[in-house]
């Protein structure tokens, strides 16, 4: 059998058995159980121990968060986990909504607390009665902060590894303070061109939508979330830009000193993202070998693998070394696979983990001085003289990104789905595998009677982008183009 014949074959010992299309909830978990990101067996539904490959690709995630964040003025803070039920219900709303889902700790050994400790479900109670301490006056403004916390909070519903979790372990929050309304409205601006720029580094498809009145985020004036589609159709919320205005402040007692020496209430806003992007990226990205991660965030960007035949052993071992320390210089993620393994038994796991590109080194391959690259995302092979391989593998990554954002793009097209009437909804949208977009005209009585219509959550609505049509409720000319959607 030719060498090549050899490798096809042992490549198909092993498949990864679930179609993604078929069967989503039932691939993704095996994706993630396969590939190694987390245990879901740890004894408390909806809380995970992360494995070292999937803690990686998660750090590697936030390191660029953390960098855009950096570079748009925020600085990194830490706040206590818990929080005292005094702090945590000094803003109504906020009490209202979070209540229902917070642990509390009520006691220390035997000993009962003299007041209950709420465990953050997010952060703003907690960080603002201190962070007004830190501002006196005008100079002290704006203020932008962020914190990577992990949140907790009891969800009620079925549970999923990164998409619908209790604890949210590497939850990147930013909070920010201003002087003025105009201030706090540019700042969102900002917060979404921040989030635009990473979710794009991330090569996932989005939606920016801002929530209607009626489905505001506790405590906020107005906010932003950023919305995909997952497999089974249902969507999924990215991340949430939020514009407080007043409210905290007013709560919280958060004011400065104005240079007319009067006091004044700040304005703030709020953000932040999750693991959930993880998850997302590997839902989206994935196919029926398991995941594909983008090179961005891939723990390894490449994984060289050896091909042994009887006798060859030493000069494939030293081809392969010499490669990994060629393209470690290039500061390419890369590792070498040495077990005893068959070599198809290590293909299967590194498709599986989503490794962009894998190498394989056979004797003959030593012989020529090459090696050769398959891709990931298309599984073209390609041999590639040693001494082009960096140049070479850099160019591939960066072509890969483009295939996978491009392909992404192209997805979340086929699952928003744009409808003139309720009528046509209820006719057309059968089998539920996306956002449906509906003419509104903007009044709350209307978006709600067509979400009681059709039967699908209100999501939010496109302010950037007039609808076409009448009103999908009262037949008013539609204003903008309201979506709906079943979601995690």
């Amino acid at each position: 059998m030719a060498e090549n014949d050899k490798r096809s074959e042992q490549s198909r010992k092993v498949t990864f058995s679930i179609d993604k299309s078929q069967n989503f909830p039932d691939w993704y978990d095996r994706a993630i159980e396969v590939a190694k990101i987390v245990d879901a067996r740890y004894p408390i539904k909806g809380m995970n121990a992360w494995m070292p490959y999937g803690f990686k690709a998660l750090k590697l995630m936030l390191s660029k968060m953390e960098f855009l964040l950096d570079d748009t003025g925020h600085n990194e803070v830490y706040f206590p986990l818990m929080i005292p039920e005094s702090v945590f219900s000094k803003e109504a709303d906020f009490l209202r909504g979070f209540n229902g889902e917070s642990f509390i700790v009520t006691q220390a050994g035997e000993t009962e607390l003299a007041e209950r400790l709420y465990i953050r479900p997010t952060s703003e109670t907690g960080m603002y009665d201190t962070v007004k301490l830190w501002i006196k006056s005008e100079a002290d403004l704006p203020l932008k902060l962020y914190q990577t916390v992990n949140v907790f909070r009891h969800e009620t519903k079925q549970t999923r590894p990164l998409m619908r979790v209790r604890e949210i372990v590497k939850f990147k929050e930013a909070h920010t303070f201003h002087a003025n309304a105009e201030d706090a409205a540019q700042q969102v601006d900002e917060a979404i061109n921040v989030y635009k720029r990473f979710f794009d580094m991330m090569l996932l498809p989005y939606k920016v939508l801002r929530t209607p009145s009626w489905d505001t985020f506790p405590g906020a004036e107005y906010n932003y979330d950023f919305m995909s589609v997952i497999p089974d159709g249902k969507g999924i919320e990215l991340a949430s830009v939020i514009n407080l205005g007043k409210k905290f402040s007013l709560a919280f007692g958060i004011q400065y000193q104005n240079s007319q020496n009067d006091y004044s209430y700040v304005y703030q806003t709020c953000y932040g993202i999750s693991e959930r992007t993880l998850g997302t990226i590997m839902a989206i990205h994935g196919d029926n070998n398991g995941l594909l991660l983008p090179p961005i965030i891939a723990p390894t960007q490449a994984i060289i693998v050896p091909i042994y035949y009887a006798g060859k052993e030493q000069p494939v071992n030293k081809a392969c070394a010499e490669i990994r320390e060629t393209l470690e210089k290039s500061n390419i993620r890369t590792s070498l696979d040495s077990r005893q393994n068959t070599a198809g038994e290590k293909f299967y796991e590194w498709e599986a983990k989503g490794v962009p590109i894998r190498i394989e080194v056979g004797p003959k391959d030593v012989e020529n001085g090459s090696a050769v690259v398959v891709r990931r995302d298309t599984r073209e092979k390609k041999p590639v003289k040693v001494e082009e391989l960096s140049n070479h593998i850099r160019m591939t990554l960066d072509d890969i990104s483009i295939n996978m954002k491009k392909r992404a793009d192209a997805y979340l097209k086929e699952r928003i789905l744009h409808f003139d009437t309720v009528e046509d909804v209820k006719k057309e949208y059968k089998e539920r595998l996306g956002l449906v977009g509906l003419p509104w005209c903007g009044e709350e009585r209307c978006g709600r009677s067509i979400e009681e219509k059709i039967g699908i959550p209100t999501i939010g609505y496109d302010e950037h982008k007039g609808a076409k049509g009448k009103c999908a409720s009262c037949g008013n000319p539609g204003k903008t183009e309201m979506f709906f959607g079943r979601t995690y």
